[in-house]
Order: C-alpha cells, then structure tokens, then sequence
C-alpha cells in the first residue's frame, strides 16, 4: 500500500474521493483542522488517512544532520532528530550553528539513545 502526501485539503480530498488503495497522509499548517473530517470521509471511501504532528527522524551523522537542517523544511511536522553519532565530536560552534537552525525550524536534536521509533532516516 502506498501513501499519498497531501500538502492541502484540496489535494486530500481529490485523492481520497478518487478511492486509490493507499493511504493520505496530511502534511500541511492545518491539517489538524481537517484531520477528523478527512478521517471520516477516509472511512466512507476505504481510504485510510493519518495526521501525525511529529517526525521522528534518525541522523546517521554530523554531515547528515548539517545537510537535513540547511535545506528547505519541506513538512509542517515538529522533528525529533536523534543523532546516532556522537555529538561531543561537533566542535561548540558548529553545534550552535545547528542548534540555531532547528530551532528556527521548531525542531530539536537530541542524543541517538533516546529513539524510540523512526519515521525517517537522515544518512
């Protein structure tokens, strides 16, 4: 089964009144707003739809984690970014520079033996 990412209602609704075998994955500022309402009318099409406010996201390393962080924000989920490397091996500013960044993002990194589960893998 494949999933859909919907990045407004519109898109959402074409997709899930198409009755694709798949599911809808909403991913946009009000999604929440809508995440009952398209869930309902999931049901009514066979169509499942899900709305998640958090991305849990593995950082494979320190170059992974700079390049994830200094792209474009392509999701208006909050990501946990857990790192699986040893953080203690930035230097103090590049730290900085990377903690600046995801909290512009309203992400937060944190230590790789806090993951409890995993949505995305950043290598």
């Amino acid at each position: 089964m494949s999933v859909y990412v919907a990045h407004n209602r519109a898109s959402a609704v074409e997709h899930i009144s198409a009755r694709i075998d798949s599911t809808v994955d909403l991913d946009y500022e009000t999604a929440w707003e809508d995440a009952l309402e398209l869930g309902r009318l999931g049901q009514q099409c066979g169509v499942d739809v899900q709305y998640r406010t958090v991305e849990h996201v593995s950082v494979v390393s320190a170059e992974a984690l700079a390049r994830g962080l200094r792209s474009e924000k392509c999701t208006f989920r909050q990501r946990y970014l857990y790192c699986r490397f040893d953080l203690t091996a930035l230097s103090e500013e590049n730290l900085c520079e990377l903690e600046t960044l995801a909290i512009e993002h309203g992400d937060y990194i944190l230590p790789g033996h806090l993951q409890q589960e995993v949505t995305l893998v950043w290598s």
